[in-house]
């Protein structure tokens, strides 16, 4: 077996981060000395890999578009060099990160994992050993040509994920699409579709920062609190409606969001439920968002809903073009 060399991008959170008076706190240089004083990464089965550790770290509840940008550009920078990738990140906003990865990212034909942990490397009971672990090896010797989330012993699809527990182990979940593989006592291929690392170029589709809104419905909600937020400059509105996509046929809602809808604002309806999809032609209170201009979002993640929104928003197209690729599969992120 070849060793193959591999690129850790240390962007911040928990995995790298040393206890103090204050809590758990990122210090520089601090994650690579961890590495260092663990013999089970140099073992002859593992692949070489080089960290390149953020400066400033980023803690994972300042992640934003900007931050997104920073991580895609610097596996651009080493992407020939190496055979995968591993970005290091805090679990908060990894699904939206992993999610908006796999949207920037184009033509890519080498594995790019993202990981992290619940309770730091340093701790006795850290699951970043075997988390980045596992992340390292399949990067290496499983690659899958897609960006994905590793966690908890499951590679999962990076815009399918979602972070379902706030302080277990098991943290993602796939609602609505298999794993991709499991590392159990064999590692399992179940999805994934592993291949070589190709030598393609890799291409950036930049993102640019957009005000997207995102409400809830609830019973009772007022529709003051849809109309101001979508008062400009908005772009887009993300609807969290219930069930299969309904929601309470307030005639002033409903004129709210065609006009909306009539001034280019794209508004995408997604379920507040965690598994199943939007189908607004099932009952009248989903059929009349449908006619008031609302999108549907089929069984996508919010996380990867708002990546995908950020990604075409970016590029500048009509507002008509954006709904029809929204409803499309552009990266496996949504179920045809």
């Amino acid at each position: 077996m070849n060793r193959k060399s591999i690129y850790i991008a240390y962007t911040g959170g928990t995995i790298g981060m040393q206890r103090s008076e204050r809590g758990y706190v990122p210090v520089a240089g601090f994650m690579r000395d961890c590495l260092e004083a663990m013999p089970e990464f140099k073992r002859d089965e593992m692949p070489e890999f080089t960290v390149h550790e953020f400066s400033p770290l980023i803690d994972s509840a300042d992640m934003d578009p900007q931050h997104w940008q920073l991580i895609a550009e610097d596996i651009q920078a080493n992407y020939e060099k190496y055979d995968g990738f591993v970005v290091l990140h805090g679990t908060d906003t990894m699904a939206y990160t992993a999610s908006a990865l796999s949207f920037m990212l184009e033509n890519l034909s080498k594995p790019v994992i993202v990981t992290g942990s619940q309770i730091p490397l340093s701790e006795l009971r850290s699951d970043g050993q075997t988390n980045l672990l596992n992340a390292l090896y399949l990067a290496a010797y499983y690659p899958v040509h897609e960006v994905c989330l590793f966690f908890n012993n499951k590679l999962l699809r990076g815009n399918r994920s979602t972070k379902a527990h706030a302080d277990g182990f098991d943290a993602f979940m796939s609602p609505n699409f298999p794993p991709l593989l499991k590392a159990g006592i064999d590692i399992v291929v179940i999805t994934g579709q592993i291949r070589p690392t190709g030598i393609s170029a890799l291409q950036i589709s930049p993102i640019v920062p957009q005000p997207i809104g995102v409400v809830s419905l609830y019973p009772g909600i007022s529709t003051e609190v849809i109309g101001n937020l979508l008062l400009q400059p908005v772009k887009a509105l993300i609807l969290l409606s219930y069930g299969v996509g309904n929601a309470p046929q307030h005639q002033s809602m409903l004129e709210q969001l065609q006009e909306a809808s009539d001034r280019g604002i794209i508004v995408i309806n997604l379920s507040q439920c965690l598994t199943g999809k939007v189908n607004m032609g099932g009952y009248a209170t989903g059929n009349a968002l449908a006619k008031a201009g609302v999108v549907s979002g089929g069984d996508m993640t919010t996380e990867a809903a708002l990546a995908k929104l950020h990604y075409l928003l970016s590029k500048n197209l009509p507002s008509q073009r954006i709904r029809e690729l929204l409803c499309q599969d552009i990266r496996g992120e949504i179920s045809i």
